[in-house]
């Protein structure tokens, strides 16, 4: 078991780490206070993974876009490639060094029981970002943009997927034992697109990761991908796959090749209710995925608003019921 998010936003030693720091990216460029930030929540709750403290972002400021994280606002990327071309980027992949370093410090600290999660963004996802400059909820100018410029999209999510083989192996070779693809905006696209934007670039990391590192599993985690799942897990080769909250997990038990590990995918707002609710959610979950290998998780991040007594009990209700 280990929670989404989990190292910050909903630690007072998070917040007051962060607040030191005077921002996000100089917390994620700081090896040593990342690290700490990884660690937290170890330290309090005994996870049995942790998950390295950085962002999906990192990749497009890699390959030469600015990335800054405003006050109450979301990330922004610079210049948008809706209107500027990739070629024009100036790429600067020192600027990971510090998430390599962060991934040693953690490698050495981590108790021997607990695992270590590196992560990257998918594609699709760092490419909503890149194109827009900023987050949205229906990716619609990303979208329309592979629609119109369909071999300049190409490029874009190319560009990404090789430099997240980079990434990852990087991360890797210094000390996470297990990898992550977040594709948080995967929901938003047609079949078709899916399959080509989400599946095969995917599909393409995985095999290039199972290829150098045999022994090292990928989680992927399409959130919102809903029915196209199945053939998510068919066709890209993860070793898991992670739920979101909306999926059912009684369905995805009947729906996905059999003993594939499943992540999730407990609603995070049920976290944020307690009490019997969030038992009987838990249960749910657990009873509906226990015939196959299971990894207790949240279907998306812990909301910073979430006390941290009904993470204890969600802690204590899952390991007894194991």
């Amino acid at each position: 078991m280990w929670l989404m998010r989990q190292a910050g936003r909903y630690l007072p030693e998070y917040r007051a780490l962060r607040a030191e720091k005077g921002g996000f990216l100089a917390l994620a460029t700081d090896p040593d206070a990342a690290a700490e930030v990884t660690i937290q929540p170890i330290r309090r709750f005994g996870f049995d993974g942790a998950i390295l403290f950085s962002d999906i972002l990192m990749i497009p400021w890699a390959l030469g876009q600015t990335l800054s994280f405003g006050a109450g606002e979301g990330p922004a990327l610079a210049p948008p490639l809706v209107d500027h071309a990739l070629a024009g980027l100036q790429a600067a992949p020192e600027r990971l060094d510090p998430v390599y370093a962060t991934v040693a410090t953690v490698a050495a600290m981590l108790p021997e029981e607990t695992t270590f999660l590196g992560f990257a963004g998918s594609p699709w996802t760092v490419a909503t970002y890149m194109v827009a400059g900023h987050g949205s909820r229906d990716q619609g100018e990303t979208r329309r943009f592979a629609y119109a410029d369909p071999q300049a999209f190409v490029e874009i999510i190319d560009a990404i997927a090789d430099s997240t083989i980079a990434y990852l192996s990087r991360q890797i070779e210094a000390g996470v034992e297990a990898v992550q693809l977040f594709d948080s905006w995967s929901g938003s696209l047609s079949p078709a697109q899916f399959e080509r934007w989400v599946i095969a670039p995917t599909a393409k990391i995985v095999a290039a990761l199972h290829q150098l590192y045999p022994d090292t599993p990928v989680i992927g985690f399409p959130k919102g991908a809903g029915g196209k799942l199945p053939a998510y897990a068919r066709e890209t080769g993860a070793d898991a796959i992670g739920l979101d909250e909306t999926v059912d997990p009684v369905w995805a038990h009947a729906s996905l090749p059999e003993g594939l590990p499943v992540q999730g995918n407990l609603d995070p707002l049920a976290l944020i209710a307690g009490g019997e609710q969030l038992d009987a959610a838990a249960t749910r979950i657990l009873e509906a995925l226990a015939d196959r290998p299971h990894i207790f998780n949240l279907g998306h991040g812990i909301l910073q608003d979430t006390p941290i007594s009904h993470v204890e009990r969600l802690l204590a209700h899952v390991r007894r019921a194991r």
